[in-house]
């Protein structure tokens, strides 16, 4: 699938490309004040549940993985410490993230990095037709399926997130 029109095409997306996984490119203007995957739902007009953040972790056994998340939720450590193999796992330090993933912070990707890490999805995005994800660049968001991306990774669902969605709230 070719970028919207005036977006540049990351490694993430030529990799979806060569996959054959289909994709949409969302852009919008990315605030260095404010990198959150809240400001960037609210920017592209997506609720919070639909927009996933991609935090770098390091576990005590299993080394580097990433977590992806809904905004608004913050990751559950021991859940996927448990899930991942580890015994405990904590937030890499960010002076780490670039050289660990080839990614700055606000455009990090689970897909493209300069290597690649055990992924873990929170389950209830597996409920949705269509997710957001960063496409590896500020200001930069995929639009795909949830398996779509499951596929591209290779990551594992669970139950990896605390916290409250706005969905949930409304129940």
């Amino acid at each position: 699938m070719s970028p919207s029109k005036g977006l540049k095409k990351t490694n993430a997306a030529r990799i979806l490309d060569e996959m054959g996984i289909p994709y949409e490119l969302i852009g919008f203007e990315a605030d260095e004040r404010d990198l959150s995957a809240e400001r960037a739902a609210r920017d592209i007009g997506m609720s919070y549940e639909l927009v996933y953040k991609t935090l770098v972790l390091r576990g005590d056994k299993a080394g580097v993985l990433e977590a992806c998340l809904p905004a608004g939720l913050e990751v559950d450590l021991k859940a996927l410490a448990e899930i991942s193999g580890n015994k405990r796992v904590e937030m890499v330090n960010l002076k780490e993230l670039t050289a660990l993933t080839g990614y700055v912070r606000g455009g990090c990707s689970p897909i493209g990095g300069k290597k690649h890490y055990p992924v873990y999805i929170y389950e209830d995005a597996m409920q949705y037709e269509k997710i957001s994800v960063s496409a590896g660049s500020r200001g930069l968001m995929f639009l795909m399926s949830p398996q779509d991306l499951v596929k591209a990774t290779n990551a594992t669902p669970g139950k990896i997130a605390t916290g409250i969605t706005p969905a949930e709230s409304r129940r």
